[in-house]
């Protein structure tokens, strides 16, 4: 992760539908967030180009689509961040060192799970069943996308459902915020699970440079 002035920042979740839920920071449960990367339908266009949630020829035929019409824009970004605030509501409370905001959570499980239901639902009838022509595996290819005007939401709340339903639970971590991380989400698929920042280069640097500080402060030693 980056400061939160930058616009662009770290991919660091592993999974689509983490990095989605890491376009906000901090991310602590049920605590307001303080920056948001995903506040314009352009914001979001460039972002899915950006983690290839869509190519070339997909991000052409959104931007025109909504160009034409702004309100499906709108509507989509709106979905997007729906589907975002939902996947962190059901994956939050079982990733290791996730944070809930002294005010609670307001948003039950059962509420975002029906919220991802009916996306997905929605996603899956404007998906299509096409024949394949490989012959090494599968026979058909599932699309999903065919409406330009929702191909990005759609995609990715069948990424969220993908990773809800797949999982490792001892691989899901959250950047610990009581050690000065930011709280977002990833995979730890390190060898022996010993990844403990969203990014070593970010939040664990940041973090030891402080712990540093308050070791020179309690000892004395001026700083540089």
């Amino acid at each position: 992760m980056t400061d939160s002035s930058h616009t662009r920042f770290r991919i660091v979740g592993g999974h689509p539908a983490l990095d989605l839920v890491n376009t906000v920071t901090p991310r602590v449960r049920g605590a307001s967030i303080e920056h948001d990367y995903l506040t314009s339908p352009g914001a979001l266009l460039d972002w899915s180009r950006r983690i290839e949630l869509i190519d070339l020829r997909d991000y052409s035929a959104v931007e025109g689509t909504w160009r034409s019409a702004p309100e499906l824009a709108v509507k989509a970004l709106g979905a997007t961040v729906e589907i975002r605030e939902a996947t962190y509501d059901v994956l939050a409370p079982r990733a290791a060192g996730a944070v809930v905001a002294t005010d609670g959570v307001k948003r039950s499980e059962g509420s975002a799970f029906e919220r991802l239901m009916l996306r997905w639902s929605a996603a899956a009838a404007r998906s299509m069943l096409i024949p394949g022509e490989r012959r090494d595996r599968g026979i058909a290819e599932l699309v999903v996308g065919t409406s330009p005007a929702q191909l990005i939401p759609d995609r990715l709340v069948m990424a969220a459902v993908e990773l809800i339903r797949t999982v490792e639970l001892r691989q899901l971590r959250a950047c610990p915020v009581d050690d000065g991380g930011c709280g977002w989400l990833f995979l730890d698929r390190s060898r022996n699970g010993s990844r403990r920042w969203c990014a070593m280069e970010d939040c664990g640097t940041r973090a030891k440079i402080r712990k540093l500080g308050e070791r020179r402060r309690a000892t004395g030693v001026p700083q540089t």
